[in-house]
């Protein structure tokens, strides 16, 4: 009963997080705790303390792996939390969809990205500020990760 609430909720936070990195290159902080909250939230409502510890486990781990990726300068810090905080809407069982999910999701962005920076090449701009160079990741983490929360 409370699933679809849920999901929508999960839905708005996707969109607010997309937008902002889309925007500003950039996640908020707050944006990643209330999904991390939501996450567990939804967690203790689909299998109790057990299915909290098991989705904090998950979180941890991801937060690791993407604050190594972070510090080797392959992943932004706000993708990092973004990416930890859908962690805490799975437990670890189901990492592996949440990983595959976001690969494909960025995938598409990647392509996507490369015909719009391809089309905007033809126009030359030099106002252009260099963040605006890098790859909205957030995007396809947020896709990737309702896409996952979602089949499971």
């Amino acid at each position: 009963m409370l699933e679809p609430l849920f999901l929508v909720l999960l839905g708005a936070v996707v969109a607010v997080g997309s937008w902002t990195d889309l925007r500003l290159r950039k996640i908020p902080n707050w944006l990643c705790l209330l999904n991390l909250v939501l996450g567990l939230a939804w967690m203790f409502l689909a299998a109790g303390w057990a299915g909290v510890g098991a989705a904090a486990l998950h979180v941890v781990g991801a937060l690791a792996v993407g604050m190594v990726l972070t510090a080797l300068g392959v992943l932004g810090a706000g993708d990092a939390k973004f990416y930890a905080s859908m962690a805490a809407w799975l437990a670890p069982d189901h990492a592996i969809w949440l990983l595959v999910s976001v690969a494909l999701a960025g995938l598409i962005l990647l392509l996507g990205f490369m015909v719009w920076r391809l089309a905007r090449r033809s126009k030359a701009r030099t106002d252009d500020k260099p963040d605006f160079a890098k790859l909205p990741y957030g995007l396809a983490i947020g896709a990737g990760g309702l896409f996952a929360v979602a089949l499971t």
